[in-house]
């Protein structure tokens, strides 16, 4: 059984930083891409960063360029999210997800979600 759990979310002051984790199991992702959302309240969910699971390449939304960091961890099977200079507009439920070939959209397994919350 494919299994994604995201840990790692909570509540920070605007400027602070934390890291969301993904610790997934169940299948091989080595040609997958994996993705952190976000979906917060009255919104569409949103694609935040990507990354391939060779790291060969990654993606960021323009909302978290600079500030946010997508990588992975072959060895420990888990993604991370790095969050820096946080903004209350980050406030959302985080999701991980992954995208097996051939990475049609929507992305075919996900966690249950983290959620963070950013005071300003």
């Amino acid at each position: 059984q494919v299994q994604l759990v995201e840990s790692g979310g909570g509540l920070v002051q605007a400027g602070d930083s934390l890291r969301l984790s993904c610790a997934y199991s169940g299948r091989t992702f080595s040609n997958d891409i994996m993705g952190w959302f976000r979906q917060a309240p009255g919104k569409e969910r949103e694609l935040v960063a990507s990354i391939r699971w060779s790291g060969s390449s990654t993606f960021y939304a323009d909302s978290v360029k600079g500030r946010f960091t997508i990588s992975r961890d072959s060895a420990l099977n888990t993604v991370f999210l790095q969050m820096n200079s946080m903004k209350p507009e980050d406030t959302a439920v985080y999701y991980c997800a992954a995208n097996p070939p051939p990475y049609t959209a929507p992305y075919d397994y996900w966690g249950h979600g983290t959620q963070v919350t950013v005071s300003a």
